[in-house]
């Protein structure tokens, strides 16, 4: 289903966003470029291991769990924090840094995948204010809390995101419906069902650009999803019944759509 087809809405209480690919294009990940400028903060090196060596290791830890395989990431339902896996890659190799773990997610981030707002989420978000529509943010990601929403708030600078939920705080991962039912908590609100018979959508949106974690994932947990395709990389597969926008522009066309449908009713 697209923007351009006929669907009942109802205006949206909040709104509920991913971060990378979604709010936010990130720089293809580098990760050696990350490990050498951890390096710069390295007080022993052991083996004196360079940054292909450490990242080799890392390579292959991350074989081992299963990680960011395209494929089969949305099975990963629990998260695996930087701060468990950079302590043990870093103490298992001998390297000690003067960076506490906080610190070391922000240097190794900033350097191997840096980011800029998706086009058109900036004015995006400013006319959600306008409108009185809350929002959040909700991300499968490994890095701290603090940094992952350090580098949000900086990237939107005044948007009022009420929380930024970071998974490798919350252990579950989408789309493990328990995260989505954590942001509801927090928000003081419910999910609904109603738009899985063909009635009104609920009040509570999610928007983000990974089918089975986003889409699948938010649907489970009684939120209206929109698939978002504007940062792919490649276009995605048909999957009936979804909403998709590929610009911000088409959300703001599905936004304003519910505007008449709530005022009609």
């Amino acid at each position: 289903m697209t923007v351009q087809e006929e669907i009942r809405v109802k205006r949206p209480v909040m709104i509920l966003f991913d971060y990378g690919q979604t709010l936010v294009n990130e720089a293809p990940f580098d990760g050696v470029r990350g490990t050498e400028a951890v390096l710069q903060y390295c007080v022993e090196n052991k083996y004196h291991l360079t940054a292909e060596q450490i990242q080799q290791e890392a390579a292959a830890i991350n074989g081992e769990l299963g990680r960011f395989d395209p494929a089969r990431r949305h099975l990963q339902q629990v998260e695996v924090s930087n701060h468990m896996f950079t302590a043990y890659l870093y103490e298992s190799l001998g390297i000690k840094l003067s960076l506490t773990g906080e610190q070391l997610d922000q240097v190794f981030w900033d350097a191997a995948s840096p980011g800029r707002p998706t086009e058109g989420c900036t004015d995006f978000l400013k006319y959600l204010a306008e409108q009185g529509i809350r929002t959040g943010v909700i991300s499968n990601i490994s890095y701290c809390g603090q940094v992952v929403e350090r580098r949000i708030r900086n990237l939107f600078p005044g948007h009022p995101f009420e929380f930024i939920l970071a998974t490798s705080e919350y252990m579950f991962r989408k789309p493990n419906r328990r995260i989505f039912e954590l942001a509801l908590e927090k928000a003081g609100l419910k999910p609904g069902a109603e738009w899985q018979s063909g009635a009104l959508l609920p009040p509570v949106w999610y928007i983000g650009d990974q089918y089975e974690c986003d889409i699948v994932g938010a649907a489970g947990a009684g939120l209206f999803p929109v698939w978002y395709t504007g940062a792919m990389y490649m276009l995605p597969e048909s999957h009936e019944g979804v909403v998709t926008a590929a610009s911000w522009e088409e959300v703001r066309t599905i936004l304003e759509a519910s505007e008449k449908e709530t005022r009609g009713r």
